[in-house]
C-alpha cells in the first residue's frame, strides 16, 4: 500500500512521494528525533510478502552503508514496521 504524507514509519513522518520503480518506492521524510530530511526506500506492495525482495533489500543496505563516498548516499537505518521493511537514506 502506497504511503501517503502524514504517515509515520518509526520515526519518520512521510511528506510526499519521490518515486517509484520496480524495486522499490521512495517518499521524502521527516526524521522527528533529529529534525532532519531523509529518503526513505519501502517495497512496493506486490514484494512486500516476497522473502527474495527482502532479501535482495537487505543486501542492499548492507551494500550501500559500506561504501563512503560523497555522491553515494549514506544509510541511516533499516527498519520494520507493519510488515513494511524499509530503508533509510
Amino acid at each position: 500500500m502506497p504511503l501517503s504524507a502524514g504517515d509515520k514509519l518509526g520515526a519518520y513522518e512521510i511528506l510526499a512521494p519521490i518515486g517509484a520503480g520496480g524495486m522499490g518506492e521512495v517518499y521524502r521524510a521527516k526524521d522527528t528525533k533529529l529534525g532532519r530530511q531523509v529518503a526513505i526506500k519501502v517495497l512496493p506492495g506486490h514484494l512486500a510478502a516476497d522473502t527474495s525482495a527482502r532479501e535482495r533489500l537487505r543486501r542492499e543496505a548492507a551494500a550501500a552503508a559500506a561504501l563512503d563516498h560523497p555522491f553515494i548516499c549514506k544509510v541511516f537505518e533499516m527498519g520494520e514496521e507493519r510488515d513494511e521493511l524499509f530503508l533509510v537514506m
